[in-house]
């Protein structure tokens, strides 16, 4: 069972930073790792994912050259570095985890967080 914890959420105007983490209560270096996102009214959709023991990482369209998934396993963190943000960034941030692979289906993940809110203004 790992438990995860998002944080680093917050309010920025457009063109900034965050820095999104996703602590896990346990070793999370053979768990593949996912940030998604979901906005009222809207579905929730995929951000980023890394599988730090092959050294794989992928990005949905809309965030490639913005955000940076990194992983550290010495502290069983997995950060989403956002920039340049956009209005359209606004949502609520969640993490999953799932061990063993990377599933295609986001249902297939087994650990999820709360969510961390980023509100991007204009």
């Amino acid at each position: 069972q790992v438990q995860l914890v998002e944080s680093g959420g917050g309010s920025v105007q457009a063109g900034g930073s965050l820095r999104l983490s996703c602590a896990a209560s346990g070793n999370i270096d053979s768990h593949c790792v996912a940030w998604f996102r979901q906005a009222p009214g809207k579905e929730r959709e995929e951000v980023a994912r890394i599988y730090n023991r092959f050294d794989f990482t992928y990005y949905s369209d809309s965030m490639k050259g913005r955000f940076t998934i990194s992983q550290d396993n010495a502290k069983n963190t997995v950060y989403l570095q956002m920039n340049s943000l956009k209005p359209e960034d606004t949502s609520m941030y969640v993490c999953a985890a799932k061990l063993r692979y990377c599933p295609i289906r986001e249902t297939d993940f087994d650990y999820w967080g709360q969510g961390t809110q980023v509100t991007v203004s204009s």
